[in-house]
């Protein structure tokens, strides 16, 4: 029998933050779980907005803080500031919900009412206790693309230039190899949907049952959806608990996920506006991360820029993170073969097309990693125009050694036209594939398979591309940490 539940259950842990929204100009004390108090203020919110969609790019928010002045960047991967005894950060200003699309099941995705949402933190500690929360993809950092809070979607097709309804991506989108990639459970919890199916009690939380996705309900009273899954795992079983870490299922493109593989996440809980709203998890993402595989260097080169023929784009990895404290060497490399140096960049395009550029980033002790700024150019003048776009992926993605076998997938949406070219960055000869072109968005065989090994630990930089009938060329990139062997 179905299990039945008189009542949700009540939380036992504690979140980690303090949740404000704020009207400008309004003025809050917030207490902390530890005692500290604090005074907060919101000054002002500035939207920064593309030419093409006027759609909100980055919004900058200035804040007072126990008396002092601090600007924070909304969302799109930004992390929390340390300001004195307290961490800050801002997930989301009004500006991202003011013309977001329709499209979702959860409208109000965020359930914010004011002009921004703040969130506060002890100095000291977690931003989420490593100990109950885990990356919920077995799979390396930033293994492909990602859509993280707040950036307006683009990688199944391409963003078009238009002033209609924009879907700013609420979730955390994690890019991986289709039926290769296995999903966990970040949290212990309890199985509130699977498919179709639904808890009955469960009728006006967030959770929206539908046949690719799992909802889990954590020890916060929080709702974890686990989207676009390709299988889901027969140990998930409705009404019962299951670990962090237990499988969740496979990573897949079902549901309305576009035709590009990936997990879509997200967190939902309730929100200083007394509604259901997104809990914004790329800093847990991130803190798990840095528990789980100890990184000591990491660059990040996102969110993704969207701009016309001939307009200045800014390429920024200012977000990119050292253990040691301090990245002392920023060097780019263009698909057009142009470079630069430096946290910042100004450049324009000649052409429309997907251009991934390369960033590189240098410690103090010489350590080295990379990032890729996905750059999505469009001629203003031919809107029509649309240049491809392409999603590379590959597994596995971690504790590769020499001679391993590795697999590759590619699919290229927006054209049928030419197909794919492999580099494998190693110097071997070049491979081709041939990917569907998103004609049918579920399609098994959508993405193009093929195997490559590498002879060598190192770093490699896969590039595959592929170009249209208008000379339209979509670039894809990837990192392949190769290990030494024991």
């Amino acid at each position: 029998m179905r299990p039945v539940f008189a009542q949700r259950p009540v939380p036992t842990l504690p979140v980690p933050f303090v949740g404000v929204d704020l009207s400008v100009g309004e003025e809050q004390e917030v207490k902390l779980a530890n005692g500290e108090k604090v005074m907060l203020k919101l000054v002002d919110v500035h939207d920064d907005r593309d030419s093409l969609r006027d759609a909100v790019r980055r919004s900058d928010v200035k804040v007072e803080l126990a008396g002092k002045a601090v600007t924070l960047g909304s969302g799109t991967y930004h992390l929390p500031m340390a300001v004195g005894k307290v961490r800050i950060d801002c997930p989301v200003t009004k500006g991202y919900v003011a013309r977001a699309n329709k499209m979702s099941s959860n409208m109000d995705a965020w359930g914010l009412e004011k002009d921004a949402r703040l969130r506060i933190w002890p100095a000291e500690g977690p931003l989420i206790d490593v100990k109950t929360f885990m990356y919920p993809a077995r799979q390396a950092w930033f293994a492909t693309w990602t859509q993280m809070s707040n950036e307006p979607s683009y990688v199944d097709g391409g963003e078009k230039p238009g002033t209609g309804n924009i879907y700013y991506h609420y979730g955390l989108d994690i890019g991986g190899a289709e039926g290769l990639t296995d999903v966990v459970a970040a949290t212990d919890g309890l199985v509130v949907s699977v498919g179709t199916e639904r808890l009955p009690g469960y009728e006006g939380t967030p959770v929206s049952p539908r046949y690719d996705v799992v909802y889990l309900l954590d020890d916060r009273g929080w709702f974890y959806r686990y989207s676009h899954l390709h299988t889901i795992a027969a140990n998930v079983k409705l009404g019962q608990r299951v670990q962090v870490g237990d499988r969740v299922g496979l990573l897949g493109k079902e549901g309305g996920s576009g035709g590009w593989s990936h997990l879509h996440f997200d967190i939902s809980g309730k929100q200083p506006s007394g509604k259901w709203g997104i809990i914004d998890g790329y800093a847990f993402l991130w803190e798990a991360n840095l528990h789980e595989r100890k990184p000591k260097l990491i660059a990040v080169a996102r969110p993704h820029r969207f701009v016309s023929v001939a307009e200045k784009v800014v390429l920024d990895g200012s977000k990119s993170w050292s253990a040691a404290g301090k990245v002392v060497k920023y060097e780019w490399t263009c698909t057009d073969g142009q470079t630069a140096t430096g946290e910042r960049f100004e450049r324009t395009y000649s052409k429309p097309g997907i251009y991934n550029e390369i960033l590189k980033i240098t410690d103090a002790a010489g350590l080295v990693d990379y990032d890729f700024a996905f750059v999505d150019v469009v001629d203003r003048e031919h809107p029509e125009q649309i240049p491809p776009s392409i999603h590379p992926a590959f597994a596995p993605t971690q504790g590769i050694k020499p001679g391993d076998q590795i697999k590759f997938l590619v699919r290229t949406f927006n054209t049928t036209d030419g197909e794919e070219t492999w580099d494998f960055g190693d110097g071997s000869p070049s491979v081709v594939a041939h990917s569907d072109g998103n004609v049918k968005i579920h399609a098994p065989d959508g993405y193009a398979v093929t195997t490559h090994k590498y002879d060598k630990p190192g770093i490699y930089l896969a590039r595959v591309e592929r170009t249209d009938r208008r000379g339209f060329t979509a670039v894809g990139r990837l990192k392949i940490v190769v290990e030494s062997s024991p």
